[in-house]
């Protein structure tokens, strides 16, 4: 049949009605009145000559989302049932794949244990990575049917602890709403994630954690080997073997419960547990570390006598190396609809221990960050927080520390959180004028924007860009409501000094977060590795312009914030003395001037480069270079951020740079000068410290850079 398809022969009639000598067709789809075959192999070569990327041969009734859509039988890829072992949980235990105990022999029992144990953790740090739970953890059997290990002490109370620690940390990502960026997360499947009986997780593992520990001290007693089995019975029959096994579960049992116990303090409202949470994350690290030295053990006593077939030491799920019984990863792939068909790759377990390492480090610099009810600190804050490339669990937390029922922490509503940043006077926090419609929304936009920054860098980037409109427009609002309420000053409460104030202060520190926000869709796009070195100068030329305006702002605000400072109760001759000894400008303005002389400086560089020597041009059969400028900074010019700035301006700006004049006004010389004054101004301050000794670093480097160009 499919030979026949392929040639494309048809048997004919002569006008004799005698047959042509061509072979016979054996085919389902015999030739007849209504039925003709063709010879079509040179239509569909001419076809295939003629069409273009992208297109397509299709009938009138196709469907190309259904046909994408489709399930390919057979497929291992696309069919979930032909990689299947096991049709069903039940039939999966019938064949003996989860039995209850392990093992009949103590000492095997106690080490396939160990074995589910590690196994288990490299699942669950598979499934924060971006897995499916049904994949990951609910891979084990064990878990899909509760009830068989209430005999089994030590698996019954293991198994009860991860359920509870799965919810607490769905309960987390589910209530921050950071899991959009990861779908596959939150989704259960139908999995029993819930049982009776699972608040009791704790004091079942302390039960478990006190007789083990009892069993440990037995066998380190210098009489231990004549102590009767009736006394203190051990944990299994070798008792040379009694004391790595016995500390090889207890650390796991009790990083088990410590990390339990992190993951409750940190959902204490306002930051109450934060103290406490961190007394647990360093046991945690403590007992990772003790976990990571039982690998010589359990390797030394490995169960089969031998590595599994097979599996690399690198590879291995476990400590011992041993494949874990009782696990089967494509079992609810047939019995779920929601998990994906395809085979995934658990975490070997030293990664996996690397992980839970790293997300308790992350952990711990969430909680101990203070509790500070400045929306600038909040900000700088989860910027630097992102630098260290936080994963899903740690960034919920840290979202969920911040906002906490719409306001800072669980204590400072919002709106006062505002007030205090924009230097507001006293009197308009206690006034209705945060009733009006236009100050909530502001207040809505800025928890939307502390929990847009709790996010990854591609959804940050993207939520920054869409929100950007948001801001611009709320400013326009507000600029329309406080004239308004200026106007009718005369009939309220309010006069009209207060009024001008309430203007001029909100509508400032709008602006400046506008262009903050602005300032950082623009560098997250240098993380994202999504501009060519070709698009450089017009990137950093969109800086330049955005840093100028955002320095305007800051400088306005901090000037407001240091004239209201000076008016609170102290005397005139000291408020001359501390004029006297203030800088002129802001170490915070001047940091950004810094980076304002690193933008333009680097700007004019390229651009007299490309003026001059013909490089970093954008060339190629698609894009010009306009065409580029309106792709990346589309959502900027939509929300007119700047005002009056196009195409045209950065084309004019950059289209008489040369060499020669840039040296004499050299940007990189003065933004080294002033990051180098600005080191005594930042002494406590790491961050800043790191941050201005990577802008001397930079505007050294292009310096040299720029003298090579130079003499070239």
């Amino acid at each position: 049949m499919e030979e026949n398809i392929n040639n494309g022969v048809e048997e004919q009639e002569s006008e004799n009605h005698e047959p042509t000598s061509v072979p016979v067709l054996n085919t389902s789809i015999p030739s007849g009145e209504q039925t003709v075959w063709a010879d079509v192999a040179s239509l569909l070569d001419s076809a295939c000559n003629d069409l273009q990327d992208g297109e397509l041969i299709h009938g009138d009734n196709f469907n190309l989302f259904a046909a994408m859509s489709a399930l390919e039988i057979m497929d291992p890829k696309m069919d979930s049932g032909i990689v299947c072992r096991y049709y069903s949980v039940d039939e999966a235990i019938e064949d003996g794949a989860a039995p209850i105990p392990l093992s009949l022999n103590k000492t095997v029992d106690v080490h396939c244990m160990i074995d589910i144990m590690d196994h288990m953790l490299s699942c669950e740090a598979t499934w924060h990575k971006g897995h499916s739970l049904a994949q990951t953890i609910f891979s084990c059997i064990y878990l899909l049917r509760p009830d068989r290990t209430s005999s089994h002490a030590l698996l019954h109370s293991y198994c009860t602890v991860i359920r509870s620690t799965c919810n607490a940390v769905i309960s987390a990502v589910s209530d921050s709403r950071t899991h959009e960026e990861e779908d596959l997360f939150t989704i259960t499947s139908g999995l029993p994630l819930k049982r009776d009986g699972d608040e009791k997780c704790l004091s079942m593992l302390n039960v478990i954690e006190e007789t083990i520990s009892r069993q440990l001290h037995a066998c380190k007693a210098p009489s231990h080997k004549k102590r009767s089995i009736e006394d203190i019975e051990p944990l299994q029959t070798n008792l040379d073997l009694e004391e790595g096994y016995c500390k090889a579960v207890l650390c796991r049992l009790r990083f088990r419960k410590h990390f339990y116990h992190v993951l409750v303090c940190l959902r204490r409202p306002q930051g109450r547990g934060l103290e406490l949470a961190r007394k647990h994350i360093a046991s945690c690290l403590v007992e990772l570390d003790s976990i990571l030295k039982t690998e010589e053990f359990l390797r030394a006593n490995n169960r089969n006598g031998m590595w599994e077939d097979g599996m690399e030491s690198e590879d291995s799920t476990t400590a011992s190396g041993c494949q874990p019984i009782g696990f089967d990863s494509t079992l609810n792939s047939r019995l779920s609809a929601p998990t994906p068909p395809r085979a995934i790759k658990v975490f070997c377990w030293k990664k996996a221990v690397e992980y839970f390492q790293k997300l308790l480090h992350d952990l711990d610099i969430v909680c101990s960050h203070p509790i500070d009810p400045l929306h600038e600190g909040a900000l700088r804050f989860v910027v630097e927080f992102q630098k260290l490339q936080p994963d899903l669990v740690a960034r919920s937390h840290l979202q969920l520390l911040l906002v906490q029922d719409g306001k800072l922490f669980g204590r400072d509503p919002i709106f006062t959180m505002i007030c205090k940043a924009a230097a507001v006077p006293e009197l308009a926090k206690n006034n209705d004028i945060q009733k009006n419609e236009s100050f909530v929304h502001l207040c809505q936009l800025a928890i939307t924007l502390l929990k847009i920054l709790c996010t990854n860098a591609a959804w940050q980037r993207r939520q920054l860009g869409k929100v950007l409109q948001d801001w611009r427009i709320i400013h326009m609002q507000l600029e329309i409501a406080l004239r308004k309420e200026f106007e009718e000053s005369s009939s309220t409460s309010l006069d009209e000094n207060l009024c001008m104030k309430i203007y001029k202060n909100i509508l400032n520190w709008v602006e400046e977060q506008t262009y903050w926000i602005a300032f950082r869709f623009l560098i997250l796009g240098f993380e994202l590795e999504l501009y060519a070195p070709s698009e450089y100068c017009m990137v950093y030329w969109y800086i330049y312009v955005i840093l100028i305006k955002l320095g305007e702002k800051m400088h306005l605000r901090m000037i407001t914030n240091s004239e209201t400072a000076k008016r609170k109760g102290k005397k005139k001759r000291e408020s001359m003395k501390d004029v006297a000894r203030e800088p002129a400008i802001p170490p915070a303005v001047l940091l950004l001037q810094c980076q304002i002389y690193l933008a333009e400086g680097l700007t004019l560089m390229i651009s007299a480069l490309r003026n001059e020597h013909g490089v970093f041009q954008c060339r190629g059969p698609f894009n010009s270079e306009q065409e580029r400028f309106i792709q990346h900074f589309e959502l900027l010019q939509k929300a007119c951020i700047p005002d009056h700035v196009s195409y045209y301006t950065f084309r004019d700006y950059t289209a008489h740079s040369q060499l020669d004049t840039l040296i004499m006004c050299n940007y990189f010389k003065e933004a080294q000068r002033i990051a180098k004054e600005l080191r005594g101004s930042f002494v406590n301050d790491k961050n800043k410290l790191t941050e201005l000794r990577h802008i001397e670093q930079v505007a050294e480097h292009n310096g040299i850079a720029l003298n090579l160009c130079l003499g070239c």
